[in-house]
C-alpha cells in the first residue's frame, strides 16, 4: 500500500456511513444524494463548486465523463442526477471505490436520471480505458496526491476525443509559508505533492491542452472554509460527517484549511481545457 493509499484507507466505511444513518433515524431507503452530502462532497467548495464548474463547461446531456479520483462517488453521483451523463468514477483507493458502488445501490433509486454510473479501482497514471473513450475529466482535489503529474496528465489526454474537455477543481502551491498540517489529502508532507500554478500550466501546455477558462477561487476557498468552521462550531456534531472517513484529524482540516487559504500557504483554481485535435 501507497502511502496515498494509507492515508485514505477506511475499511467498512459504508457501514459506518449506513450505522450514521440509523442514528440519524434514516435508513437506507431513505437516503438521497443529498443526504450523503457531509461525507462525500468534502472537497473545497462542496457541491455547490462542481456544479459551477460543471455548468462552465457546457457539456452536452448525453456527454461520457470519467471522475478521476472519485474518492466514494460523491460527484459522480452529482454529475449523473443534475446533467443526465454517463459517469465513470475511478479510485486508487479499494475501500473508496467499494464504498462507491455501495452508496449508489443505495442512492440510484432516488435519482432523477437513468444515467449509468460505475467505479473501478485503478491509478489515473495508468488508466484502464481505450483511447477516445470520455468526452470529459473531472478532475477536482486529486493532482496534489499525485508525485508524476504529467503521466497523469498524459492519460487524461488519451482516453478524451478529440476537443473533449478537461475540468479542474484543484490545490496548487502558494506564495505563503507551508502549509498548516493535516489537511484532507495529506496528515504531513509526506503525501502531498503541490506544483504551483505556473508548475501545472506547463504540465497542461506540455500534454496537448489548451485552456479555454480559468478562475482564481482561493479568497473564495478562505470564506468557504471560515463558514465550515462557523457552522461547526454552532452546530452540535452529527452522526455523518467526515471523521467516519479520515478520523480524529478531520477535526483539524477546517482550521487549517482556512488559515492555508488565508495566507495564500495554498491555492484553489478552477479551469477548463480543451484536448488538441491533431
Amino acid at each position: 500500500m501507497t502511502s496515498v493509499e494509507d492515508h485514505y484507507a477506511c475499511p467498512d466505511l459504508a457501514q459506518k456511513i449506513r450505522a450514521a444513518f440509523e442514528l440519524s433515524g434514516k435508513t437506507i431507503r431513505d437516503i438521497s444524494i443529498r443526504d450523503l452530502g457531509p461525507v462525500d462532497q468534502l472537497h473545497t467548495g462542496g457541491a455547490p463548486a462542481t456544479l459551477a464548474l460543471m455548468k462552465k463547461a457546457n457539456l452536452p446531456e448525453n456527454s461520457r465523463v470519467l471522475d478521476a479520483g472519485c474518492g466514494i462517488g460523491g460527484s459522480s453521483r452529482l454529475l449523473a442526477d443534475t446533467f443526465g451523463f454517463t459517469v465513470t468514477g475511478i479510485d486508487l483507493v479499494t475501500d473508496f471505490v467499494e464504498t462507491a458502488r455501495t452508496l449508489s445501490e443505495w442512492a440510484v433509486p432516488h435519482l432523477d436520471t437513468g444515467s449509468d454510473i460505475s467505479f473501478d479501482q485503478g491509478s489515473v497514471t495508468d488508466l484502464p480505458y481505450e483511447d477516445n473513450t470520455f468526452d470529459a475529466v473531472l478532475c477536482q482535489h486529486i493532482l496534489m496526491n499525485i508525485p508524476d503529474k504529467a503521466a497523469g496528465l498524459k492519460e487524461f489526454s488519451r482516453v478524451l476525443r478529440s476537443g473533449g474537455k478537461l475540468i479542474l477543481h484543484e490545490i496548487t502551491d502558494g506564495d505563503g509559508p507551508a502549509p498548516q498540517m493535516p489537511v484532507p489529502w495529506a496528515s504531513n508532507a509526506s503525501t502531498s505533492f503541490l506544483v504551483s500554478r505556473e508548475q501545472l500550466a506547463e504540465y497542461l501546455s506540455s500534454t496537448g491542452f489548451t485552456q479555454v477558462f480559468f478562475e482564481d477561487e482561493t479568497e473564495a476557498s478562505a470564506r468557504w472554509w471560515q463558514k465550515v468552521n462557523e457552522i461547526t462550531a454552532k452546530a452540535p456534531a452529527r452522526p455523518l460527517n467526515p471523521r467516519l472517513v479520515f478520523g480524529d484529524n478531520a477535526a483539524r482540516f477546517g482550521p487549517n484549511m482556512e488559515k492555508n487559504f488565508s495566507n495564500r500557504a495554498v491555492c484553489c483554481i478552477c479551469a477548463i481545457l480543451t484536448k488538441n485535435t491533431v
